[in-house]
């Protein structure tokens, strides 16, 4: 049975760390790079190429460790199985992001105000971990 090739979207900025991600990945067989932006882009660029390329892992520059944080957050939430790779060389820093869903629940009043209290809420699904 063929071995499930995971799929690298490569938006790292500068070009010298994006070049050496592509070396690091370059001779794995089971690691296909399938994207790459060039330029540093802002998070709806991120998003676009995302959709259009459906990665399972993006690996983007860690210029600021709570901005990349927020824009992790969000790109997990919409897209949950993926998994984010974040690089600061000049830092000598690397962050692991991914997404935990699990199943949680709440008593739930056996009313009519309860029932519609249930339906109303909007619980958050997916938490952002940072090891």
């Amino acid at each position: 049975m063929p071995v499930k090739r995971v799929r690298v979207l490569v938006a790292n900025h500068p070009r010298l760390m994006r070049e050496l991600v592509l070396a690091v990945v370059a001779d794995q067989s089971d690691i296909e790079v399938i994207g790459e932006l060039q330029d540093e882009i802002q998070l709806d660029e991120l998003m676009v190429a995302v959709e259009e390329t459906r990665p399972d892992v993006v690996v983007v520059a860690l210029d600021d460790a709570n901005r990349h944080s927020a824009q992790c957050g969000f790109l997990l939430g919409r897209y949950p199985q993926m998994k984010i790779i974040a690089l600061a060389p000049e830092h000598n820093l690397g962050m692991f992001y991914w997404a935990v869903v699990d199943v949680r629940t709440t008593p739930l009043e056996s009313s009519e105000a309860g029932i519609l209290n249930a339906l109303r809420e909007r619980p958050s699904l997916v938490g952002l971990h940072r090891n």
